[in-house]
C-alpha cells in the first residue's frame, strides 16, 4: 500500500490526473515519489500515443502530432514546459547566481524563455510529424519515460539550491536515494525497446544533453531546482526524438 501512495502522489503533483483522496496531499509524502516520476512519464506518452493514432485515422499530418502535444501539456498542466521556460529566462538573463534563481522564481515569462518554449514545442511537432505514426508512438512513450527518468539523475546527483518553502517539488529532489534510482530505471528503461536499435544512438544524445543541461545549472547556480529539472525533461525529450531521426537504421 505505501508504494502505491507514492506512485498516485507522484502522478497528483506532476500531472492533472485525479487520485482516490484517501492519497492525502501532504507535501512530505513526496518524499521516495521521485522513483515513479518515469510511471508518470508512460501514462503521460501514453496518453499523447492514444491520442496519436485515433486522430491519424481523420486529420492529416503534422494535426495528429499537434493534438497529441496538447494532450500531453495538458495532462501535466505544463510543469515542464513552464521549467524550461523559467530556467531560461533565469540562467540566460540573470548575471549573477542570486539573480538568476530570483527571475526563476518569478511567475512572468521574458524573451529566453519564450523563445526557448516556442522553439522546443517547435522542434518536437516538426521531428514527430515526418515519423511513421507507430514510430512516433513509440518515440512519445519512450521518450517521456526516458526523459523524467534523465531527472531522477539529476536529482540524485546535484544540490538542490532552490526555496524550500515556494517548491512543490522540494521535500522528493532532495532526499533521492541510490534505491529510487534503481526503481525509477525499471520503469524509465523498458519502453526504449519500442524504438529498436536507434534507440541506442537516441539514449546517447539525450545523456549529453543532460550532462551539459547539469553543467550549466551548477555553473550558474550550483545546483538544479524544480525549473531546471522540468528543463532537463523537456531537453532531453526532444533531444531523444531528433536522435531517433538520425540514427543509422538496421543492424548496428
Amino acid at each position: 500500500m505505501t508504494e502505491i501512495r507514492l506512485l498516485l502522489t507522484a502522478v497528483q503533483y506532476f500531472t492533472r490526473i485525479r487520485v482516490p483522496a484517501w492519497v492525502g496531499h501532504a507535501q512530505e509524502q513526496l518524499a521516495g515519489a521521485v522513483r515513479y516520476f518515469p510511471v508518470v512519464g508512460l501514462i503521460v506518452g501514453a496518453s499523447g500515443a492514444a491520442t496519436l493514432w485515433l486522430v491519424a485515422h481523420v486529420l492529416p499530418t503534422p494535426l495528429p502530432v499537434i493534438l497529441a502535444t496538447v494532450v500531453t501539456v495538458l495532462m501535466t498542466g505544463a510543469i515542464h514546459e513552464d521549467g524550461l521556460a523559467d530556467t531560461c529566462d533565469g540562467l540566460a538573463g540573470g548575471a549573477t547566481r542570486e539573480r538568476a534563481l530570483e527571475i526563476m522564481k518569478d511567475p512572468r515569462i521574458g524573451v529566453f524563455g519564450a523563445i526557448a518554449l516556442i522553439l522546443m514545442l517547435l522542434l518536437k511537432i516538426s521531428a514527430l510529424s515526418v515519423m511513421p505514426v507507430w514510430t512516433a508512438m513509440a518515440a512519445l512513450i519512450a521518450a517521456h519515460a526516458f526523459s523524467r527518468f534523465c531527472a531522477v539523475l539529476i536529482s540524485f546527483a546535484g544540490r538542490y539550491v532552490g526555496s524550500a518553502e515556494r517548491s512543490r517539488a522540494a521535500p522528493v529532489v532532495q532526499r533521492v536515494k541510490v534505491g529510487d534510482v534503481m526503481i525509477a530505471a525499471l520503469f524509465g528503461l523498458p519502453a526504449l525497446v519500442l524504438c529498436g536499435r536507434e534507440a541506442i544512438v537516441a539514449v546517447v544524445v539525450a545523456l549529453v544533453l543532460l550532462g551539459l543541461v547539469f553543467r550549466w545549472c551548477v555553473q550558474r547556480i550550483g545546483g538544479y531546482t524544480g525549473d531546471t529539472l522540468g528543463a532537463a525533461q523537456q531537453i532531453t525529450e526532444t533531444g531523444f526524438y531528433l536522435a531517433l531521426l538520425a540514427a543509422p537504421a538496421g543492424p548496428l
